[in-house]
């Protein structure tokens, strides 16, 4: 990995969304790096949706970095059910905070983006070039519109102004501070709490979501925070890159590893009449690889930290 310069360690770094999964393993990792101001504002300090107190605080504190990790997040159910809050609220969140690290001066801006940009029945492995060639997965459009949305805009104020501009693709994310809230949680997490409840009351069945066929990438969320690292130090000549180990499981596979993992025993069964999102999601990561970065936690050692994380917080 590149050696940081100073003028980079000494910048002043923006970090929305500090409090959530994402965020916070990105302030883990630049604070060990040596990363001396760090800028964070929670929600009650500073409403993102809300323009005028972004502009104040950009215009205050002037970061030279700003990183977008903050974003309005759910589950498969709640992206149906609230398609508008999703769209509107991060298309809120993202403007007020590009347009005024525009506006006041940053020097560069990274953006946490989303697998669920690709559209629903894209080939696989999916490519960069492969966004905006088909229609998106309904069950999370909203949210996926937004993204998509904070990617252009970025592409655009880039070819316009002198910002460096960068989107991170992460695949499907898991880690510390990930929401145990079955409303919310990732889908990694949802499993760890529905098998660890499960085993704690001796319980011989448990039902998923869905059919459990779909396939998805996971990657925990300190190998997201280690990219974006890397890739502050080598500034890559892209606008746009996908982040994941570019291997893929089946649901099913999954929670069959939780359970033995877990000690659950019981029968598993699913619900097909819940929607199981894009049957397949595998990421095309050949231009990350191709400038030396590699995920290096396996899924085996995130799960078991995981399911230490749901049992300390339920003990």
């Amino acid at each position: 990995m590149g050696k940081l310069e100073k003028k980079i360690t000494d910048s002043k770094v923006y970090i929305a969304g500090h409090k959530g999964m994402v965020g916070s393993a990105i302030f883990r990792k630049l604070n060990s790096q040596g990363f001396k101001k760090i800028l964070t504002k929670d929600r009650l300090e500073l409403d993102l949706t809300d323009y005028k107190a972004v502009e104040s605080f950009f215009e205050t504190d002037r970061p030279d970095i700003v990183i977008i990790a903050a974003a309005k997040v759910g589950g498969i159910q709640a992206n149906i059910d609230n398609p508008v809050d999703f769209l509107l609220d991060n298309l809120s969140i993202q403007n007020n905070l590009i347009q005024n690290a525009v506006n006041f001066g940053a020097k560069k801006i990274i953006f946490l983006s989303s697998s669920c940009i690709y559209p629903k029945n894209c080939k696989q492995p999916m490519k960069e070039s492969d966004i905006l060639t088909g229609e998106l997965e309904p069950t999370n459009e909203g949210y996926a519109l937004a993204k998509i949305t904070g990617m252009k805009l970025l592409e655009a104020y880039s070819k316009t102004k002198n910002i460096e501009c960068l989107t991170l693709i992460p695949c499907n994310l898991y880690g510390p501070n990930d929401s145990f809230d079955l409303s919310k949680s990732h889908v990694l997490s949802a499993l760890v709490k529905r098998f660890s409840e499960a085993k704690k009351i001796d319980s011989e069945h448990i039902t998923l979501w869905g059919t459990g066929v779909a396939r998805r990438e996971f990657m925990h969320v300190d190998d997201l925070a280690n990219s974006l690292h890397f890739f502050l130090a080598n500034p890559p000549n892209l606008k746009t890159i996908n982040i994941g180990p570019g291997t893929d499981i089946s649901i099913k596979e999954l929670a069959h590893l939780i359970a033995s993992k877990v000690g659950f025993l019981g029968q598993i069964s699913w619900d097909s009449t819940k929607p199981d999102g894009m049957l397949k999601k595998c990421m095309d990561v050949s231009q990350m690889k191709s400038f030396g970065f590699n995920p290096e936690i396996s899924l085996d050692h995130g799960i078991e930290q995981m399911i230490k994380i749901y049992n300390n917080l339920i003990n």
